[in-house]
């Protein structure tokens, strides 16, 4: 008996969510941001982590950033992954505000890899017609 591959694994939008998934479907990075004091803040949370406001929406960003940490996985955490090792997961400080952090994945490494503070640039991983995943990968000169 062959097994079959594991299903993707997709991200299921919520009201919370929803604009930074339909921004990523357009090929946008838009987090969330506060109207009342001008903070980005990700994850989206219900208020505004610096001033408690709740006049929170959804704004484009740079995709622009550094590589604050990286880890490569080389065991997959779930089916799914099996097939896409080694894996880099990062932590991107974003151009857009000091301290303004991300958690994804940086593709196509070049054979010596990545290093932090390495610059980096957001493209998009087409999961589905309605879902797409921001990823990075090292800035071009």
């Amino acid at each position: 008996m062959t097994e079959s591959p594991a299903p993707p694994l997709q991200p299921v939008p919520d009201d919370m969510t929803s604009f930074f998934w339909d921004a990523a479907r357009r090929h946008e990075l838009h987090l969330q941001h506060c109207s009342s004091c001008g903070t980005y803040q990700h994850p989206p949370e219900p208020v505004c982590s610096s001033c408690l406001s709740f006049d929170l929406g959804g704004a484009p960003v740079s995709g622009r950033g550094t590589v604050y940490s990286y880890e490569m996985a080389t065991q997959a955490f779930h089916p799914a992954f099996a097939d896409k090792l080694p894996l880099c997961i990062a932590v991107i400080e974003l151009d857009d505000q000091p301290g303004l952090k991300i958690l994804s994945n940086i593709i196509d490494l070049p054979a010596d890899g990545v290093s932090v503070g390495d610059r980096v640039e957001v493209c998009f991983n087409d999961l589905s017609d309605t879902i797409a995943l921001p990823v990075f990968r090292l800035a071009r000169a």
